[in-house]
């Protein structure tokens, strides 16, 4: 891949809409979501690109943001999460391509959340937020896009639960776009009610829990810290840590020193509101409809999405008549490895770009 230069000065903006009606019949008084761009849209609209997030992180994609601009939880000297991927002669080309990447629906960081003031109390909605699904997701984020001015999408590209939106994006909009890139995900989630209650039982450890109820007394950073060490030690991290070979305990307080910003950061009920709209997602039924192209991305260590899941996957596309291909990063990082791994399927990306864009 060209060496380019990292995107800097990036802003996160803020995108507000009124009476947005979720999939259950609820609305939302006012839906805001959190977002950044990168590159300019053309003058037609067309030649835009959604990137998509990870169930627990942000928006921040690419880039580094203007001194004194990162939102709270983030820093300024922060490098976004794919910023190898995206950028100026990077496979995400900004050079030609408008790229937005939105926050979720649900999530931290600025968009409508349980932490919002639920404008008929005038306090946090916490565990009222109302249910969402996937397709919610997709849905504001479609809002966003119209906002934007953006009249089609090259491509809807996100790694985990953000590949979950990129495939949920192809069934909701099948003319919208002309191709997907779901990374380290699955067009189908085993996320349950069980499951959805099991996490809400390790945050229940947290003394200040209070049935969800925490805002005014100091949140839930232990329960918070402790899925968070969990979790990134499921997701690779000690993995990617110990290629820089510390010792062990030097491993273990990295990880614990990584999770600690974040715990500060993120809301444990957007943790189960976004988990609750996991259960029963499968987009498989709807195969049929699906019009785009699609780049299928594994990492051959990801435990949470095995390469076992591909060959289920590839032939439930090609029965349905997807024009489908499928990617395996060679990584010992697991579920992390689509960032910091770019150099090995960086090319492979940014051929199926450049594919992509000859459709105009």
């Amino acid at each position: 891949m060209p060496n380019s230069q990292s995107l800097d000065g990036i802003e996160s903006r803020l995108f507000t809409t009124r009476d947005f009606r979720l999939a259950s019949g609820t609305v939302l008084p006012e839906l805001t979501l959190a977002y950044e761009t990168y590159g300019t849209l053309a003058p037609d609209g067309r030649n835009a690109v959604l990137v998509t997030h990870g169930f627990t992180s942000s928006h921040h994609a690419a880039g580094r943001y203007a001194k004194g601009g990162a939102p709270s939880g983030l820093k300024d000297d922060d490098a976004g999460t794919w910023d190898k991927l995206i950028g100026p002669g990077r496979p995400i080309d900004t050079n030609h391509l408008f790229v937005v990447s939105s926050n979720m629906l649900g999530s931290s960081y600025g968009s409508t959340a349980p932490r919002s003031i639920n404008p008929a109390t005038g306090k946090p909605y916490g565990p009222d937020f109302p249910r969402i699904t996937v397709a919610d997701i997709v849905y504001a984020q479609k809002a966003l896009l119209d906002h934007l001015g953006v009249r089609h999408l090259v491509a809807v590209a996100g790694p985990s639960y953000g590949g979950f939106q990129a495939f949920q994006w192809a069934v909701s909009y099948p003319e919208f776009m002309h191709g997907i890139v779901p990374v380290v995900t699955s067009p189908t989630s085993t996320t349950t009610a069980a499951d959805t209650e099991a996490l809400i039982d390790r945050l229940a450890k947290d003394p200040n829990w209070n049935g969800g109820w925490y805002y005014d007394a100091g949140g839930i950073r232990t329960a918070m810290t402790a899925i968070r060490v969990a979790t990134l030690k499921n997701y690779g991290l000690a993995e990617q840590l110990r290629q820089m070979q510390p010792a062990p305990a030097d491993i273990e307080a990295a990880i614990v020193a990584a999770a600690k910003p974040w715990a500060e950061a993120f809301d444990g009920n957007s943790m189960v509101v976004l988990r609750r709209a996991l259960e029963g997602f499968d987009v498989t039924p709807h195969f049929k409809g699906i019009r785009a192209r699609v780049l299928y991305v594994i990492c051959r260590t990801d435990k949470l999405f095995p390469p076992s899941i591909v060959p289920g996957v590839m032939s439930l596309m090609k029965a349905a008549g997807i024009d489908a291909q499928y990617f395996e990063i060679d990584s010992e990082l697991g579920h992390l490895a689509s960032g910091p791994e770019a150099g090995k399927w960086g090319p492979s990306l940014a051929r199926f770009m450049a594919e992509l864009m000859q459709k105009g």
